[in-house]
């Protein structure tokens, strides 16, 4: 989990100006604690002339060490399941956490995710070269999702990109954070002014999932970045400790992101319990990635598919030039050369990844993710399955006799796929 300190969860706040302050409506036992002199969420200032003490607050300024994991240690005390490398993996209540993120509101610890910080004069130019997002046309306070993929476009991960003021920040999955730093150094060239940072134990990230995220967020006098585009974030301030939030998360273009110190960290997540945020751990979290269909490395993102396969359209720019993989993504584009895609698949039982998906007897797919739901009836898995083979709606046999029926999945779902190649 992550670090706890004991601030109370009344020091979230917002410290806007007195013309701009919604009028409080935290819980009164909340109000009641609250210390002016550690009042929460100031807004940082960005113009040039900001002070020194606002510069230091940045999100970027990450001298502070990580602190030890009081937080987990609670969780631990509460009876939730933790890895032996740190990870809730459960707070046993799979099920309540699942139902919130559908009707409610959950919030997750994903420190465990990689966040990267790309700084120097050529980040924007370097990134735009290395993945497969349109880096150029983003400006501070925006995001986007971009796909770094092998010279012939085969995945490696989805990051997650906030453009900040002097630096990038990407959020990656746990497993390819060091492959995609060491990876990114390789291609920094002499002359090339650009530092990659690996700063994944001196931050925390938390999200909150599910339709009453908004309410959560205006309670907070955050409420100006409800409706914004899916990757825009401002930064504030805890007690001069520096917070990012953002739109969105790693799975949904709904919801919400929390960047912080650790030393931030327990307060920020007591303060989600206690307006209703129901705790997820990592497996339920798990579940939820593979119903909204969001693939991830070593499954769905492999050597052996490439991004279009993966329908990650909206992570693609057909138009900025080269980059890595852009010769191979051009030629598919243009020669209609993909021969198989991800979809979502109900099932009449239990399967496992790597089960092969037929159709008449003949193998069309493979199965990539599985998880069981909410209710013994409840299967799904995530596959591929070649074009012409099925679609939405078809029935597949998966495995030796196990029914299912191609669906689509609300990830995937988003994807805007160009006009010019339209066919499933």
């Amino acid at each position: 989990m992550i670090s706890c300190i004991s601030s109370t969860a009344s020091l979230w706040r917002a410290t806007l100006p007195h013309n701009r302050r919604r009028s409080p409506s935290f819980p009164p036992a909340l109000l009641a604690s609250h210390q002016p002199q550690n009042a929460a969420f100031r807004k940082l200032k960005q113009s040039s002339t900001a002070s020194a003490a606002a510069a230091a607050a940045l999100p970027f300024d990450l001298s502070p060490p990580p602190i030890d994991h009081d937080l987990l240690e609670t969780a631990t005390v509460e009876g939730a399941k933790v890895s032996e490398d740190g990870i809730v993996e459960t707070y046993h209540n799979d099920d309540e956490a699942l139902d919130a993120a559908k009707n409610g509101i959950a919030v997750v610890d994903l420190s465990q995710y990689g966040r990267i910080r790309v700084s120097g004069e050529d980040r924007i130019q370097f990134l735009h070269n290395q993945s497969t997002a349109n880096f150029e046309s983003l400006r501070e306070g925006q995001g986007c999702d971009t796909v770094f993929v092998t010279p012939t476009a085969r995945t490696i991960d989805i990051a997650h990109a906030w453009i900040m003021k002097t630096a990038i920040t990407m959020v990656v999955s746990p497993m390819t954070s060091g492959s995609i730093t060491e990876m990114l150094n390789k291609y920094i060239f002499f002359a090339d002014k650009v530092e990659i940072q690996d700063i994944t134990k001196q931050t925390c990230l938390f999200v909150l999932v599910g339709p009453k995220s908004n309410k959560v967020i205006e309670d907070l006098n955050l409420g100006d970045l409800v409706g914004q585009p899916y990757g825009s974030h401002k930064h504030f301030s805890v007690s001069g400790m520096p917070i990012t939030v953002a739109v969105g998360n790693v799975i949904s273009e709904e919801g919400f992101s929390f960047l912080m110190p650790p030393a931030a960290a327990g307060s920020i997540w007591r303060t989600f319990v206690s307006l209703g945020a129901i705790p997820m751990g990592s497996k339920a979290w798990e579940t939820l990635r593979i119903f909204q269909g969001r693939p991830a490395p070593g499954k769905e993102l492999t050597n052996d598919f490439n991004v279009l396969e993966a329908g990650l359209w909206n992570s693609i720019s057909l138009n900025k030039g080269c980059y890595k993989g852009q010769e191979t993504i051009s030629r598919l584009v243009t020669y209609d050369g993909i021969k198989q895609r991800l979809w979502g698949i109900h099932l009449s039982s239990s399967v496992q990844p790597g089960d092969l998906i037929t159709v008449d007897g003949k193998k069309v797919g493979k199965l990539t993710s599985y998880a069981a739901g909410r209710t013994r009836s409840e299967h799904f898995g995530l596959g591929y399955i070649k074009r012409q083979a099925a679609s939405e709606g078809d029935t597949v046999i998966v495995g030796e006799n196990v029914i299912g029926t191609v669906v689509e999945v609300p990830y995937l779902a988003r994807q805007r796929r160009p006009l010019f190649n339209s066919k499933p």
